[in-house]
This record gives C-alpha cells, sequence and structure tokens, in this order.
C-alpha cells in the first residue's frame, strides 16, 4: 500500500491524466488530493470526472482548496462572479460551455464532490492540508485562514511533530519546496511551464506531468 499526494491540478486534465497514468493507483492505494481542483487551467470539467472515476478504483481522500471555495461563494452570491471569473473562473465557466455562472450550470456528479471534500487528512507521520497549518493549535482548533489562505513561507513546525504537506504556494521554478518539517507541491501546472506533482510519501519520490503530456522524476535528495 502506498501513500500518494497531488498537488494542486487547477483544471489541467492532461497533466492529471498523464501522472495517473504513471503512479498507477492501486485499489489498496490512498491518493490523497490537495484541492484547487477547479480554475485557471482548461479543463475543470475534465479533473472533476477523472477524479470521480478515480474514487471507484482507489482510496481517494480529496481536500478542499480556496478556488473551490470561491467557487462557492460566487455561486452563494457572497463574491461578484466577475471576481470569481477574474480569477480562474472565467476558464472553468468555459470547460462547462458557458460565458456566466448560472444555476445548475455545473453538474450535480460535480457539486457533490467538491462539496464533500475535507478540510486536512492525518495520518501517524504526516498532516495533509491545501494551503498551511497554525503551527501551536491542534487540527480541531485550525481556521479556515490557515488552512486554505496562508502561504508556506510563514510555515513553522506544528505541535504534533509530524510533516505536513500542502500546496496552494505556487513554487514558479516547477519543484516542490522542501522545510525540514514540511514540503509543498503546488508547482503551478497551469503555466506554460509548470508541473503537476505526486509524492509517493513513503519512499520520497516524486512523479511530475505537465500539459504537453511529458514526464519526469526527482526525489526528496533533488530538493536542496
Amino acid at each position: 500500500m502506498r501513500t500518494l499526494s497531488i498537488g494542486d491540478i487547477h483544471g489541467c486534465s492532461t497533466a492529471l491524466r498523464t501522472l495517473l497514468e504513471a503512479v498507477q493507483p492501486g485499489a489498496e492505494d490512498i491518493v490523497v488530493t490537495l484541492g484547487d481542483y477547479v480554475d485557471r487551467g482548461p479543463d475543470t470539467r475534465g479533473v472533476i470526472a477523472t477524479l470521480i472515476d478515480l474514487e471507484q478504483r482507489t482510496r481517494l481522500v480529496p481536500l478542499t482548496g480556496n478556488h473551490e471555495i470561491l467557487l462557492f461563494d460566487a455561486i452563494a452570491g457572497l463574491i461578484t462572479p466577475t471576481t470569481w471569473e477574474q480569477i480562474g473562473g472565467r476558464q472553468t465557466l468555459r470547460s462547462y460551455g458557458s460565458d456566466s455562472l448560472k444555476p445548475g450550470l455545473i453538474p450535480e456528479p460535480h457539486m457533490d464532490f467538491l462539496v464533500r471534500c475535507r478540510r486536512l487528512h492525518e495520518t501517524a507521520t504526516h498532516i495533509y492540508v491545501h494551503a498551511n497549518l497554525n503551527a501551536v493549535l491542534p487540527l480541531e482548533e485550525q481556521t479556515d485562514d490557515w488552512l486554505y489562505w496562508r502561504r508556506f513561507t510563514d510555515t513553522y513546525p506544528h505541535v504534533s511533530g509530524k510533516t505536513m504537506i500542502c500546496g496552494h504556494t505556487a513554487q514558479h521554478n516547477g519543484r516542490p519546496a522542501r522545510k525540514p518539517h514540511a514540503l509543498c507541491i503546488d508547482t503551478r501546472v497551469y503555466h506554460p511551464e509548470g508541473w503537476l506533482t505526486c509524492i509517493d510519501v513513503g519512499s520520497g519520490t516524486f512523479t511530475q506531468a505537465n500539459e504537453r503530456g511529458e514526464l519526469r522524476r526527482l526525489d526528496l535528495n533533488d530538493l536542496a
């Protein structure tokens, strides 16, 4: 059994399918996806459909990202549709064949998937979150501000002593960022030079794919 974690996908379905074909998650593997399935990339619809299919084949643990929250806020009228569209929502609309956010535009199975995503995931050795953790608070007291919005530069060792794996803070060089107590695997897949990153937590190896269908591999020793 492996534990695999995948960083921010942002509507990049080609990179996601290429990555999954390379790592081949099995029925006993745990796959933790760190949120931000929607916006910026060209195919949010295809990403969510792929993840729903993946749930039938492996033990998927999907987390919520801040871009899912922005989508929910736009649907609820808490932010204007224009605000959401300007930060990546326009590409999400286009993937569903529309230029405006209309009731029922996103199919119910897709919304159900997004709604049931989790705030975080904890194991004996690791804590998986979208953005960050407040280092001094137990997990049940973590706020949405920390879990969904804080940057990796604000990361400090958590009181649990466990290693944090997160996304959210895009690494412009396309390589995961490593600290002694934490790892960020958002490698800006939606950018022309970006990659989608998956870490095999047990082995410390990374598989990366991009929207051109290319693959490359790294390990923790490559991250100075």
